[in-house]
This record gives C-alpha cells, sequence and structure tokens, in this order.
C-alpha cells in the first residue's frame, strides 16, 4: 500500500493570472471553476479580502 503525496502549489499550466486558483484545484481535485468563484465571491465586499487572500497564496505558495 502507498500514499501519494500531493502538495499544494501553483499551477504552471492551470493559471490565468498566477496560478494559485488552478493549484488549490490540482490540490483539491475539483475544477479550477471552484476557487476562481470563491475568489470572485470574496472579491464582491469592496475587493480588499478577496485580493488579501489571493496575494497572501501568491506568495505562499511555490511554483510546481
Amino acid at each position: 500500500m502507498t500514499t501519494q503525496y500531493r502538495a499544494l502549489r501553483r499551477s504552471r499550466h492551470n493559471r490565468v493570472v498566477a496560478g494559485v486558483c488552478g493549484g488549490i484545484a490540482d490540490f483539491l481535485g475539483i475544477s479550477a471553476f471552484w476557487p476562481r468563484l470563491f475568489f470572485l465571491i470574496a472579491l464582491i465586499p469592496g475587493g480588499v479580502p478577496g485580493l488579501a487572500l489571493y496575494v497572501l497564496a501568491w506568495i505562499v505558495m511555490p511554483v510546481a
């Protein structure tokens, strides 16, 4: 029995801006649509919460 290790990394191929949403989607095994929708909804109340989360993830997540 082997355990496959998946790391949370920004995507090089599934990217629009920095690959954050594509990396989250790859890590969770879902479509990149859902993280992108989450960040879009987080941008609605003034933009700061969603933008701050995205920039923080951009800084913290290494490139794949």
